[in-house]
This record gives C-alpha cells, structure tokens and sequence, in this order.
C-alpha cells in the first residue's frame, strides 16, 4: 500500500528497513491510528525513523508524498469557532490601495481593540476593515491585508507585516548532515581556532620516539602525545520559523560546517528574538524549554556567541513587554539579549538577507545598534570578516 512511499523514503537517503515497513503495516492492521493523516504521521516516523537527524528528510518525503491529502489539524487555541477562520477569499489591493490602508496606532492600542473586539462579535466575518474574519482589510484575521495587525487562523506568513500570531506555530531542526555546496564556509570557519593538545596520549610523537630511541641506545621506545583540539567554545543561537524560511539552506550549510569544525559547539533555535527561554529540539520546543539564566549560568565567559537570523520583526518583539508574537513576555527583548551580550562579550550576528535590505527594515537597525555594529551578511565575505572579528578578540 506505502511501497512508493518507503522507496522514496530509500531514495532521500533515510535508513528504513523491510522490517520497519512490516512493523508499520502491522501497527495500521491492527488499527493504531484510524482516519487521521497527522496520526498516521507519528506513527509512520515512529516505526519508520530510528534517529532524530533523519526527521527532516521523512518530513520532505512525507509532505511531497501525501501533497494534497486532507489532515485534522489541531485546533486553534482561542476563543473564536474554527469556521470563521477558514480561507474563504484572496484579497487582491493595488499598491494605492495598501498605501490608503492605516494601522490602528500602536501595539497596546492594537491589543486593547483585540480584545473588545472578541468580546462584541458574535458571527463569521469575511472581508471589510473592522471585525476578526478573512480576506479584509482588518487588523486582526487571516489572508487580508493590513500594515500592522494579528494573525489568526491563517497557515503561513503572507506578506509578513504582522506583530503578532494567534496560532500554533510549528518549526522544524535544521538537518545537520547536509552537504556543504561549497567548502569556503568550512574555511572562514577555520580562522576561528585556538589549538591544544589534551586527553588520552593516542598519537605519534615522532621527534620524541627518535630521541628517546636514540637514548635508549637504539632500542625502539614510542612516545605518544594526546590528539590536537580546537578549544574555541561555541555558542551558536538560530532564528527558526516565519521569513527565515526562505534561508533554510544557507542555514543548514552553517550549521553542518559549524558541527565538523568546532568540538565544543552548543546550539539553540529561537523565534525573530531571544527572550527568557530558548530550545534545542522543534518538534519539542513548547515542552522542552531552556531558561536563558541555567545557559548563562552553564556556558561560561569563554564560549563565543554566534546569532544567526534575518533580524526582521515588529519593532515591538524587541522593545516592548508583550511584544513576542509567541508569548507573552514579561520583559522586552532587548533586555534579554543585552543579558546574553554581557555574559558573553564575543559575539556577531550573521543575517542571511541582503545587506541591500537592511535600511529598509527598522528592526534590523536596532539589532545592529544592540549588537554594536557585529552585525554581519551570511555570505563568504561577511562571515569571513565576522570570524576574523572573534579570532582577533581570541588573540
């Protein structure tokens, strides 16, 4: 029934076996899960996926292979009918159109009319400028338009100018084992090196062995010197989810280069910008959580920080209590990462967007102004000018 599938599985180089087929089919014999694609999901990357690693890959192959087939989806997590929510119309505005359009006049007065606004309506909205609906001009809905509002109930990010999402977000670990498409990343990284010799004696010592041969009148004696190591300790933060999406594989390049070069390398994904907590694993990040205080106080001073992430936000995720489209948090951003920026004092922020862009976004300056200038293009000659920037304070 799943041969094409397990094959494609095969094929993108994910190491499923006849036995976990079997197992598979035995577990929807015996009726484990039943008329639920997203069951289905769990169950065939339990049977089928034995490492962690390999959940990415099953991800692509499974959502190519059941591209168009019906899932439950959780529900939404509020207080309006699911109904109202669903994409029922595409609005289409001209550029004049969007240009006549004004926001509602600052984040607490876009809450406080969230809030009434859930309070009064009483039906499914479509289209218009005020009630929480689809395909309007309103500040709060899904697949309309307005320069500043909340996303509700909608899938993804369309024209990205939302300050914050009332959905369940899903986010996805960057695949460690991908292959570089070019080995220059691996060689900026290399500057960054400092080193020593430590461990178990398990390599030739080759002058020692000849002048402790020579002394021993000729008779062969070995001497063994433990392995050289590269003693830069790494902290590496990834911005995951929303507009980074389109920077996956310049990521995972990072990411996989990053793995080979630095033996003491820790990593954490967050979303548009750090706050109290972060997380290791995304398919575990709202149950497996990590306090930014227990990092500082685990990672000491030495470890050099390293954030990668296209720094574009709402102003508000950075500035303001409540800001986090996530979350409510109880302080701003910019508080947290000024914590992280004096705990760790070398540190640079890579971003993956075009230097070109940069002025164009308000939030990319003040991450800048945070980051005192250490802010640098993920290409080959940004991040070669950003790694010789940590190799001089290393020096």
């Amino acid at each position: 029934m799943f041969v094409d599938f397990f094959l494609q599985l095969k094929q993108a180089k994910v190491p499923v076996t006849i036995r976990e087929y079997l197992s598979l089919l035995e577990a929807l014999d015996h009726q484990v899960v039943w008329g639920s694609v997203e069951d289905f999901y769990y169950l065939a990357r339990l049977c089928l996926v034995k490492d962690e690693t390999n959940f990415d890959k099953f991800d692509r192959v499974f959502a190519q292979y059941f591209e168009g087939v019906t899932e439950l989806g959780e529900e939404i997590k509020a207080h309006i009918p699911e109904e109202w929510l669903r994409k029922l119309t595409e609005l289409v505005l001209s550029e004049e159109e969007k240009a006549q359009i004004q926001a509602l006049g600052g984040f607490e007065k876009l809450m406080e009319t969230l809030k009434k606004r859930l309070a009064e309506q009483k039906e499914r909205h479509q289209g218009g400028s005020k009630w929480i609906g689809t395909g309007g001009r309103s500040s709060f809905g899904a697949n309309g338009y307005n320069p500043e509002g909340i996303r509700i109930g909608q899938e993804a990010s369309r024209h990205r100018r939302a300050v914050k999402v009332w959905d369940r977000r899903e986010f996805k670990n960057l695949d460690g084992s991908v292959e570089l498409g070019t080995r220059n990343i691996k060689v900026a990284l290399r500057r960054l090196r400092h080193f020593a010799r430590d461990g178990a004696p398990e390599v030739l010592d080759m002058p020692g062995t000849i002048k402790a041969t020579a002394n021993n009148a000729g008779y062969l004696d070995l001497k063994l010197v433990p392995k050289l190591h590269n003693k830069i300790k790494v902290l590496l933060f990834f911005d995951v989810g929303g507009s980074m999406d389109d920077h996956i594989k310049i990521c995972e390049e990072l990411f996989s280069a990053a793995r080979t070069e630095f033996k003491h390398l820790e990593f954490f994904y967050f979303h548009n910008f750090v706050y109290e907590s972060v997380w290791r694993d995304n398919q575990r990040y709202r149950a497996e959580r990590i306090e930014l205080w227990d990092l500082i106080h685990t990672y000491g001073p030495d470890y050099k920080l390293i954030f990668v992430g296209d720094a574009a936000m709402s102003p508000y995720e950075i500035s303001m209590t409540g800001g986090s489209v996530e979350h409510f948090n109880d302080e701003p951003g910019c508080v947290w990462g000024q914590r992280l920026l004096d705990a760790y004092t070398d540190a640079i922020w890579l971003n993956p967007s075009p230097y070109g862009w940069w002025n164009f976004t308000q939030s990319v300056g003040m991450v800048r102004q945070l980051m005192e200038g250490r802010m640098f293009p993920l290409t080959l000659e940004g991040l070669d000018a950003g790694i010789r920037l940590l190799s001089k304070r290393t020096a």
